[in-house]
């Protein structure tokens, strides 16, 4: 049996490692120049910036246990359990030093994992797994699999200032603000304490937005009393904020669709739910 993956961000990355791990060929199609996705960071300033994600939480077992290996390899560490405007009790937020990046590079060592494919049709092979957005994934097969997710856009806004100018703190939820939704101290969550803030742009705010930088940096600048930053870059998430859904993965005949939709919408449903589309397909072989 051989398995095609297209996609080659957390769920995907965890599909495939899932699928060879128990004895099943995988390829894994990526259209992007890197691994990862939304687990994205980039060198800016000399320095590795998490452009997409926070961070990563953990409360199931399996995904927890995966963040601990990461951190005895020295890729992810406990950040902060406490981010200003959190609501709910205190939970233990992950990064990396080397950047969330990094994370996706490691699950996808030694896989077989083609870049800069862009798939436009169903692949041939035995089993698909369409590790992305169902909006996204419709243009590969439209299938009623693919119809049911509701996806709102994000934008992330890259601040660079001349010196640290704020009182300590790793992040904080901006609730009920009409343009950001997060901000977070990159410096302390890289520990490097660079003079780097990243922030989140509500959806509502990220919709139709041609210059988002600087009304962004404004904002950022009035919640936490900060001058204008040196430098904004920006980057635009169109499919960053899934509707939860439910049911760990969808199927129709020999195509799976996984992701972070099926589930509340964080890093680990994604892994989660790569892993369970690999369990199904493993399931087959056996029968």
């Amino acid at each position: 049996m051989a398995v095609v993956v297209v996609g080659a961000g957390i769920a995907g990355l965890a599909c495939a490692r899932e699928l060879v791990d128990g004895g099943v060929p995988a390829r894994v199609l990526e259209r992007d120049a890197r691994v990862g996705g939304r687990l994205a960071s980039e060198r800016i300033g000399g320095r590795w910036v998490d452009t997409g994600a926070a961070y990563l939480t953990a409360d199931d077992p399996s995904f927890l246990g995966r963040l601990q290996t990461w951190r005895i390899d020295g890729l992810a560490r406990p950040w902060t359990d406490t981010l200003r405007g959190q609501a709910g009790p205190p939970a233990t937020r992950w990064a990396a030093p080397g950047g969330l990046n990094s994370l996706a590079a490691d699950l996808a060592r030694g896989l077989e994992v083609t870049l800069g494919v862009d798939v436009t049709s169903l692949p041939a092979a035995d089993a698909v797994v369409l590790a992305m957005p169902g909006p996204q994934a419709r243009a590969i097969a439209d299938l009623p699999l693919t119809r049911e997710q509701s996806w709102s856009p994000v934008v992330t806004a890259i601040l660079t200032y001349g010196e640290r100018s704020w009182s300590d703190f790793a992040g904080t939820f901006v609730n009920d603000h009409p343009i950001l939704a997060t901000v977070c101290d990159d410096g302390d969550r890289r520990g490097d304490r660079a003079p780097v803030l990243v922030a989140h742009s509500t959806s509502s705010f990220a919709v139709g937005r041609s210059d988002p930088g600087p009304l962004m940096a404004k904002a950022v600048s009035e919640i936490l009393d900060v001058g204008d930053p040196v430098s904004v870059e920006t980057r635009y998430w169109p499919y960053a904020s899934p509707r939860p859904g439910h049911g760990g993965f969808a199927r129709d005949g020999d195509v799976y669709l996984c992701g972070d939709a099926f589930g509340r919408p964080r890093v680990q449903t994604a892994w989660l739910s790569g892993r369970l589309a690999a369990r199904a397909i493993l399931q087959r072989t056996v029968r």
